[in-house]
């Protein structure tokens, strides 16, 4: 299933993508390399659950940023559908207002390459995409349609990456910035549980 996609280079792609009001023309992961991606699939734009996710994300911009991450949404709609979408206001459905970038994978290839694809309907499933400074993924989630991510959930795996790598430890179930990690050993296992 997906998780042969852990530790894998994420799949590179060029892609027409919108930005606020700019149409960008060879987007790609490969600008963002020194950063952290957080890269996210919704099913379709003028929606129901995708404007409250796609606003959830705005909403907690800063936080990303604050931690070198870079946010980029995706979709199996047009880019044309994207610009008409981030024209409408958030009273009426819309995600006027949403800063960061959104990927038109009108060919569904994207999709397909992160394994998200819904075949049945040619949309994509909610999946989420964590991608180190190196390109690399790191975690995966992905939601049936009906069911909104939590992006707070989001900034802790990212919190949790960057805990990792900076002191090595590993983060246990339910940690957060501030918490108790423990060091990858036996000892470490009974000295957090101590």
């Amino acid at each position: 299933m997906m998780n042969h996609l852990i530790g894998q280079k994420a799949p590179q792609f060029k892609a027409k993508a919108v930005q606020k009001d700019k149409i960008l023309d060879d987007f790609t992961l490969n600008d963002f390399l020194g950063k952290y991606v957080v890269f996210f699939f919704y099913p379709l734009d003028f929606t129901f659950v995708c404007p409250t996710e796609l606003h959830a994300f705005q909403d907690k911009l800063k936080e990303f940023e604050k931690r070198n991450a870079q946010v980029i949404a995706c979709s199996v709609d047009s880019w044309y559908s994207h610009f008409a979408w981030l024209q409408t206001p958030k009273n009426k459905g819309g995600i006027q207002g949403v800063e960061y970038p959104i990927i038109s994978d009108l060919n569904k290839q994207i999709a397909k390459e992160y394994q998200v694809l819904k075949e049945d309907e040619g949309i994509a499933y909610r999946g989420l995409f964590l991608i180190d400074k190196q390109g690399m993924i790191k975690h995966l989630l992905v939601n049936d349609l009906p069911l909104g991510r939590s992006i707070d959930e989001a900034i802790r795996m990212l919190d949790a990456l960057i805990f990792h790598e900076e002191h090595g430890e590993v983060c246990p179930a339910n940690w957060s910035q501030g918490a108790k990690a423990m060091e990858p050993t036996p000892e470490g296992v009974s000295n957090y549980f101590s």
